[in-house]
């Protein structure tokens, strides 16, 4: 029966630790933290997008300018080829001209685009960063509430100790609690062993009948 009693106590040690665990991660302060730690962690990965957003902005930007350059250097080509007569290099000028047009017509688009996005990236990025504020100052909230609790606990204990208790619940009712569940689950044990025992007898009973 103490094998049993030991068993019972350490399935109900594992309870009480699951239980607070639980506890723990409902903990509203707890919880918090590790979404403020989570939120900073995505509040800066963001900032490195933003960043590559405009970056490449720049990169857009340089292309614009180095394919406007070469455009207006293959117009004036182009005019020059053709007053000379030369149809050759006409040709090929009227071809890059025309290569040279499309491609600054899609940089402006792109740089268009990335302008919006970078603009929408920032107002988004800015509202994450007034966000995690915000959670900081609810965590300080909190922090002040409970330690307020624990403080208002401890002083129970010395002005108040009936509020204390009732407040806390009584630990020798817990334990007298636990020793009668334990009792029952012993009584309840040897029951059902004893219950086992007379059927085996009745069945070894029944087959020595029958051999006689």
């Amino acid at each position: 029966m103490t094998t049993l009693w030991e068993r019972f106590k350490f399935a109900v040690a594992t309870d009480l630790d699951a239980v607070v665990s639980k506890k723990e991660e409902k903990n509203p302060i707890a919880a918090l933290n590790r979404y403020i730690t989570e939120a900073e962690r995505q509040t800066e990965a963001t900032g490195k997008w933003v960043e590559r957003q405009t970056q490449l902005n720049t990169k857009l930007q340089k292309e614009l300018s180095e394919t406007s350059n070469m455009l207006e250097k293959r117009r004036a080509q182009y005019e020059l080829a053709q007053s000379a007569g030369e149809s050759e290099l006409t040709s090929f000028a009227e071809m890059e001209v025309a290569s040279y047009s499309r491609r600054a017509d899609d940089l402006k688009a792109a740089i268009a685009e990335n302008l919006h996005e970078i603009n929408s990236l920032e107002q988004r990025f800015e509202e994450m960063k007034h966000k995690v504020k915000d959670m900081k100052v609810r965590q300080l909230q909190l922090m002040g509430k409970e330690n307020a609790t624990r403080a208002h606990h401890q002083m129970d204990k010395v002005l108040s100790p009936q509020l204390a208790a009732e407040r806390l619940g009584s630990f020798d009712d817990m334990a007298s609690y636990i020793k009668n569940l334990g009792a029952k689950v012993e009584e309840e044990h040897e029951r059902t062993t004893m219950e086992r025992r007379l059927e085996a007898l009745e069945k070894n009973s029944a087959k020595q009948i029958e051999i006689g």
